[in-house]
């Protein structure tokens, strides 16, 4: 999704201190933690505990049904050091009984990263902070939403669902590209609160709902991204179709490839493996939490369909086109969701690259494309867009689409 371009750029080193000659143990169970931006508190949950080694910990940041894993937190000194490798990112803090205080961190490319404050307190499950309010706003449903950059250049239409349970609220906002995965929040007075983090991600959403019912706020994106947003109830709100953003140019009926996956070996789409396969190319990047979704989904799909004659090949757009630069970060991938399917890297994660390394298609609008191949090679479908689980039953329709998809192409 397009918001995952904004981040603030620094270079800085870790301001955490290591005073101590013994590593400290970090308290088991859950903590609220937050990053603190400019537009206030970003809470999100982490579960963390200790590991059999007494060394290391699990630990998974906690948003609505979601319990994300995390990579292995190792302490030293007087400091916690949480990674998502895959997101090249991390949280480090110094530990101080019942508290966490130091920093997130994402790099962008080379010693260039996105800092932000955190903390995070032990024992505590409430999401934003009650401010005494009871829950006026009610705002359960489908709500038709805009948002707009500020400067008013940019706009992206989008489906808001929420499920409002007293003051606690949950749901996400369907875009034509993708959806904002899982959003925790509450509802004080007129006013609601949503946030989510996954290591790569940190969205926070505030609004207030207007005497006519509708919904205003801001959303803001890492540090320094904000964008406004307008939203009213429908319960018949509908985003363009997927099918029909991304297509064939005219005269072409399949998609070529040729490129080198993680170990530099060439995957082309005239190996062999791909003849009378019904094939499934999977527009994806590293990067992209969208993408993780719907490899999440396609890995044990293909693992257990494979038989049947599908193939599956990730054409990941990375942020460096140089193998030896992107190489780990598709390997990080591909040992994350146990992939066994090839996936091989196609180009850089600009949009405008993406479409001329696949010249066939008129253009790649999203990150994940989904593109289905016959027997034949022929295209015969191209969805824009993952709609992931956090979406709840539209992921649902998804899967059920996709599989009644596969399965015809498979009859033929």
């Amino acid at each position: 999704m397009k918001k995952l371009l904004f981040w603030t750029v620094l270079t800085i080193g870790l301001p955490i201190a290591c005073t101590s000659d013994q590593p400290v143990s970090v308290k088991s169970g859950t903590w609220r933690a937050v990053l603190k931006t400019a537009g206030g508190e970003l809470p999100f949950g982490l579960d963390i505990q200790p590991n059999a080694d007494g060394k290391t910990y699990t630990v998974f940041a906690l948003t609505a049904n979601e319990r994300l894993k995390m990579d292995t937190a190792t302490v030293q000194n007087d400091s916690l050091r949480i990674p998502m490798g895959i997101f090249e990112s991390e949280l480090v803090a110094k530990v101080t009984d019942n508290q966490l205080q130091g920093i997130w961190r994402k790099r962008r490319t080379g010693n260039d990263y996105q800092i932000l404050p955190f903390e995070a307190q032990h024992g505590v499950n409430y999401r934003f902070a009650p401010n005494g309010q009871p829950a006026k706003a009610s705002v359960s449903g489908k709500w038709a939403t805009l948002f707009r950059a500020v400067d008013s250049k940019d706009t992206t239409l989008a489906v808001g669902v929420f499920d409002q349970q007293g003051d606690k609220l949950t749901g996400t906002f369907l875009t034509p590209t993708g959806d904002y995965r899982y959003l925790q929040g509450n509802v004080y007075g007129d006013s609601l609160f949503l946030s989510t983090f996954d290591g790569n991600h940190a969205y926070l959403f505030k609004a207030k709902q207007q005497p006519d019912g509708s919904l205003s706020g801001t959303f803001r994106s890492g540090a320094t991204y904000v964008e406004n947003w307008t939203a009213r109830l429908d319960p018949n709100a509908t985003l363009p179709n997927p099918a029909t953003l991304t297509y064939l140019k005219p005269g072409n009926k399949t998609i070529s490839f040729r490129f080198p996956d993680a170990t530099g070996k060439v995957v082309s789409s005239n190996d062999e493996r791909f003849k009378n396969k019904v094939v499934i190319l999977q527009i994806l990047g590293s990067w992209c939490p969208n993408c993780m979704d719907e490899t999440n989904f396609l890995s044990p799909w293909y693992q257990k369909n494979r038989q049947r004659g599908v193939e599956v090949v990730g054409l990941a757009f990375e942020k460096s086109a140089d193998l030896t630069e992107s190489a780990p970060k598709l390997q990080r991938m591909v040992n994350r969701f146990n992939v066994d399917y090839p996936v091989v890297l196609a180009g850089t994660n600009d949009k405008a690259e993406a479409s001329k390394a696949l010249p066939a298609l008129n253009r790649v609008v999203a990150f994940p494309t989904t593109i289905f191949l016959d027997k034949k090679g022929n295209v015969r479908h191209i969805h824009t867009g993952f709609s992931g689980p956090g979406t709840g039953k539209y992921y649902d329709e998804y899967v059920e689409e996709f599989n009644r998809l596969v399965d015809k192409l498979l009859a033929e």
